[in-house]
This record gives structure tokens, sequence and C-alpha cells, in this order.
């Protein structure tokens, strides 16, 4: 479990299944995502089947996400996981948020919370994200939270390509330059 100012991120139960197919079946909550939304509650299993065995392997994953002042109402699912882009395997962040909570800088301070435990707590070097690129305020949450766009990825027209964004671990730089002294 890890706590900012409003949020807790804890591991996702089984008991999450219903809030999960709520937020992910909404189609707000994937309006630029050329997927769409779940379809139904059994599409949600397999995603948060998957999400545990992601934590099962790698002991971090995506956490289900409530606000410190309602710990009972999950609000969203969000975390660092690995994602295929070819030859790579770079730590992905990733998060979705019920609709009716955004605008409130939530996922803003998600993402520093994330980032700060992928460095800190896994001692990560590096830390991605793909966001559309019509996804403007998707790109400013990464932008707030210090990532960078770093690549474009080509994808099948007519749907808008991908933007990579990405940051690097300052204190992993500084420890290698340290060693080499």
């Amino acid at each position: 479990m890890v706590e900012s100012e409003r949020l807790i991120a804890r591991a996702p139960e089984q008991s999450d299944l219903s809030s999960l197919f709520s937020i992910f079946g909404d189609v707000r909550t994937h309006r630029f995502n050329p997927v769409g939304p779940l379809p139904d509650e059994h599409a949600a299993s397999l995603c948060l089947e998957s999400w545990l065995g992601h934590w099962q392997r790698n002991f971090f994953g995506t956490w289900t996400i409530v606000l410190k002042d309602n710990p009972d109402k999950i609000i969203g699912f969000g975390g660092l996981s690995y994602r295929d882009l070819g030859e790579n395997r770079p730590i992905n962040l990733g998060y979705r948020f019920a609709y009716e909570t955004w605008g409130k800088g939530l996922a803003t301070e998600f993402c520093r919370l994330a980032i700060d435990f992928g460095f800190n707590t896994l001692k990560l070097k590096e830390v991605s994200a793909i966001v559309r690129e019509n996804h403007a305020a998707s790109r400013r949450v990464l932008e707030k939270a210090g990532m960078r766009p770093v690549a474009r990825l080509k994808e099948q027209l007519p749907i808008p390509a991908s933007i990579i964004y990405s940051i690097k671990n300052q204190l992993a730089k500084n420890d290698i330059s340290l060693a080499r002294s």
C-alpha cells in the first residue's frame, strides 16, 4: 500500500471486480481508447486476473485507488507494469479514474505517487507512459508529473498516434557517475 496527500493505492483484490467493470466499462473513460470499454464482467475478470498475475510474478503492478477520506469507494485503478514495445519492455505507468473524479488533480497526484514509488522503492531508472496524441488532458497530467514526450508510435490509420512519455530517475544517473569517480 502507498499513500499520497489524498489517495491510498493498494494491491487489487477479487472483491474489486464490480468497481473495475464500472470504471473500465464506462464509455466515457475510454473516449481516447480505440479498443473501447470492457464489454462485460467476464472481460473485467480477465483483466483483474492479469493484474493479479503481474503482482505474483513481479511484486508490483496495478493498484486499486481510493480516497483517504472515503476508503470504501474505489475511484480508479493504476500503477506500474511491464509493457511490451517490440524489443523493449519498459515499466509503464497507466491509470484510469472514474469519470466523476476527473478535473480534481487526482490523476496527477497519483502519477507523482507511482513515479516516486518506482524510483524510490523499486529503484527504477526510468518510467514510461503511453497516451494518444489527441488526449490533451492525459498528456497534461503526465507533463505535470514531470514526464516528457520521447517518441511517437506508428499506428494504423485512422486512429490518432500514441505518444510515449518518459521520466528518468535523476538519482540513478548520479549513482552511476559517483560509482565511476
